[in-house]
């Protein structure tokens, strides 16, 4: 067992090996091969069985490969890909969240969100950014 790792070892130093874009695409092969199981019409099959095979060369490729520089660069890319992705729905679940206590307008001139408690009636409200005022109800 001990040989087998050693060997193991020795044929992957120098290698990249797995990263965060490796695990998301293998994540995607496992969808695809889940929907393929499901759905057997032959068109539809045939493509995703081709996405399939495609991932898993790539996902093999990116892990053997000896160009670390240019798949750490790659990975980096797909994290802020990521990051964006997450950030946006983390806004989104925060705005939702907000939307029980408060209302939330868009200022008519610069489009800057303004964040109103509700239950005040009808108020007059001062646009931070820009100054501008406009009457809404709260």
């Amino acid at each position: 067992m001990d040989k087998l790792k050693e060997k193991l070892a020795r044929f992957m130093y120098g290698r990249y090996g797995s990263d965060r874009l490796n695990i998301f695409m293998v994540i995607v092969l496992l969808i695809c091969a889940v929907i393929n199981l499901f759905v057997r019409t032959g068109y539809f099959s045939v493509l995703l069985t081709s996405w399939e095979f495609l991932l898993l060369i790539l996902i093999y490729f990116r892990m053997f490969s000896r160009n670390i520089s240019k798949r750490y660069a790659e990975n980096q890319k797909y994290l802020e890909i990521e990051n964006k992705v997450k950030r946006f729905f983390g806004k989104q679940k925060y705005i939702q969240e907000q939307r029980k206590d408060f209302h939330i307008y868009t200022c008519p001139q610069c489009r800057q969100k303004i964040r109103i408690p509700k239950g005040k009636g009808k108020i007059s409200i001062r646009c931070p950014k820009c100054g501008a005022e406009f009457v809404k109800k709260s």
